[in-house]
């Protein structure tokens, strides 16, 4: 949470900028726009603000594409290592996986901080908002439906020249000084006694209270209250905005412009001159600011002003004004789409994968007695069908600490680097001792892979430094790419993620080549991760844990399998309070390849 924030409010400098060219694209071509238009215009606003909240998960990545393109040289066989067994250097008990607690570091204390504001922010907007409410709710429920013969005659006859067929209910009440519509799903108008009380006493004539009681069935016609909702969320959310909380109040003004305009539309040319006058004369009265939840006649002083000056220069649209009206606005929504990446990937947090799945074939295959207590997903992917077949499709997409299996790329890392060789790849134990007797010793790539040795990875990464490191992972685009400054811990403390979809995809660019890695280099670290050799092909794999408190709560196996058939490329990641390691997630695999014909141990 405290990420997404941290996010959500760089992407609000975004937001921002484009509020603010909406503005000024809404003065510079006021001339060309509809009243109706320009107030159509904020909706585009609207949707934009909604956008750090969606789960878009169907932005295409064109890597991905790219990784498909004939350019990129696939093998067309496979050649079986010259084994029978096991590798000799550990192999035997790879099953046998370690992981060491490491404390939460995802988040930022600048992150807690803002999202603490912002939440509070939003709690107080909140409080303010359904005090409105429930004080609206009170006048609804003192209010009492309008007998005046008079006011229902007109009231009727406006229907009839609006062409509503379902009346809405019209009410009375004391407790308002200006009319009001209110309620979505059962929308009410509500007239204030004291209007009434001047139309019969002859102070209010029968043509002002025409006026006002089209105004408000404009307001339903155009669904105005639906919109109302949208704004006051936006003023939730976006409460410390003041670009945007300026733009949703211009929003509130050019509504109450487009709804005159449209009872203007209704009216003969006659008859400008007196609702504008209605306005005048009631300004006092009507002036005061509805309630959120409600559209009225009403506003503030300022807003009075622009919709008499509006009216008092007010003419028809012509067919070509509204054409043109309409290709501007068009073209303006193509402008802010540009936009839309920015927002709905910048804001969006980055513990979930954007997976398109919409061009491929995936089969969602149902796992659960293979995993028992254990949550996680099951993700495979068949080269020779170009097909996945997924368990767990909300778990196969979020981010969760590599824990060892980051140990493939950091191996890789290390090799290109020229840290290591294939041939030369031993370092010495200093001597510190360590809660694993297979770790107090000299070890190779070979058997520092195959034992998951942090230390040995740990003092590659201190010879290549964190920069180069942090460049490393972007360059081949490692979950969220965020290792964080600690090299000693980032694959296992919450800072560097990636989910089960992504770790068989990186897979697939290992194997077919698409990696900026030497053919030497790739086959080094292939070899490392070879476990098994059966009738069926070439196990590869490797298997990460991460614990906590001594529990292990998390559990990877990934790898592929070669064989004359092709290749598949498999993740799985289990979590549970204990007993959720490496191993558990590698016999769960091993399981479910067997049930599927694609393994024979």
């Amino acid at each position: 949470m405290a990420d997404f924030t941290l996010r959500f409010f760089l992407v609000n400098i975004v937001i921002s900028v484009m509020t603010g060219g909406l503005l000024a694209l809404r003065q510079l071509l006021k001339n060309c726009l509809t009243c109706r238009t320009r107030y159509h215009l904020w909706f585009l606003l609207l949707g934009a603000l909604s956008l750090p909240f969606l789960p878009l998960s169907g932005i295409s990545r064109v890597n991905f594409w790219l990784d498909n393109l004939d350019i990129f040289s696939r093998s067309s066989g496979t050649v079986l290592p010259e084994k029978t067994s096991l590798p000799a250097a550990g192999a035997a008990d790879w099953m046998t996986d370690f992981g060491l607690s490491a404390a939460d570091r995802s988040g930022t204390p600048l992150g807690a901080i803002l999202c603490a504001l912002w939440i509070a922010g939003i709690l107080f907007a909140s409080i303010r908002l359904f005090t409105s409410f429930f004080h609206l709710r009170t006048i609804r429920k003192s209010s009492l439906p309008l007998q005046s013969p008079l006011v229902r005659s007109l009231y009727g006859k406006c229907l009839e020249e609006m062409k509503i067929r379902s009346p809405l209910p019209l009410y009375g009440t004391a407790f308002l000084s200006s009319p009001m519509l209110a309620g979505v799903f059962r929308p009410c108008i509500y007239l204030p006694l004291r209007l009434v009380s001047d139309l019969h006493a002859g102070s209010l004539s029968e043509k002002e209270m025409r006026f006002m009681l089209l105004h408000e069935l404009q307001h339903f016609k155009h669904r105005d209250l639906i919109a109302n909702i949208w704004i006051n969320l936006a003023y939730v959310l976006y409460w410390f905005n003041p670009i945007v909380r300026y733009a949703l109040k211009e929003m509130r003004s050019d509504r109450e412009i487009a709804c005159d305009a449209s009872v203007l539309q209704t009216l003969c040319k006659e008859d400008y001159r007196d609702y504008g006058n209605t306005l005048i004369n009631y300004a006092e009265k009507l002036s005061r600011t509805p309630f959120p939840f409600a559209a009225g006649l009403g506003g503030s002083m300022t807003q009075m002003k622009r919709r008499i000056r509006h009216i008092a220069g007010y003419r028809p649209v012509s067919p070509g004004k509204l054409l043109g009206s309409r290709l501007v606005f068009l073209c303006i929504a193509l402008l802010l789409s540009l936009f839309a990446p920015a927002l709905s990937t910048g804001a969006r947090t980055p513990d979930r994968y954007a997976f398109d799945q919409r061009s491929l074939s995936v089969t969602h295959a149902d796992y659960r007695s293979f995993f028992g207590d254990n949550k996680g997903s099951f993700v495979l992917f068949e080269a020779n069908r170009d097909a996945w077949t997924i368990y767990g499709p909300d778990e196969a997409v979020r981010r969760v600490p590599p824990a060892s299996t980051y140990k493939i790329y950091a191996a890789l890392h290390a090799l290109e680097s020229g840290v290591i060789t294939p041939e030369q790849s031993r370092l010495s134990w200093d001597g510190t001792p360590y809660p694993f007797q297979t770790w107090n010793e000299d070890q190779t790539l070979e058997s520092a892979i195959n034992h998951s040795v942090n230390w040995y990875f740990q003092s590659l990464d201190r010879q290549m430094g964190a920069d180069s490191v942090k460049a490393f992972i972007r360059e081949i685009g490692y979950g969220n790419q965020a290792p964080g400054e600690d090299l000693s811990a980032y694959w296992y403390d919450s800072s560097l993620k990636i989910s089960p979809v992504e770790q068989v995809e990186l897979l697939r660019k290992l194997h077919d080549g698409v990696l900026p890695f030497s053919p030497e280099n790739r086959q080094a670290v292939q070899n490392s991760l070879c476990l098994a050799v059966s009738e069926k092909g070439a196990l590869y794999g490797k298997t990460g844990t991460l614990s906590a408190e001594g529990k292990n709560t998390s559990g990877w196996f990934i790898g592929f399998i070669e064989s004359e058939n092709g290749t598949c490329y498999f993740a799985v990641n289990i979590q549970n309070e204990d007993n959720a390691g490496g191993s558990a997630a590698a016999e769960i695999t091993l399981a479910i390849l067997t049930h599927l014909g694609l393994w024979i141990p």
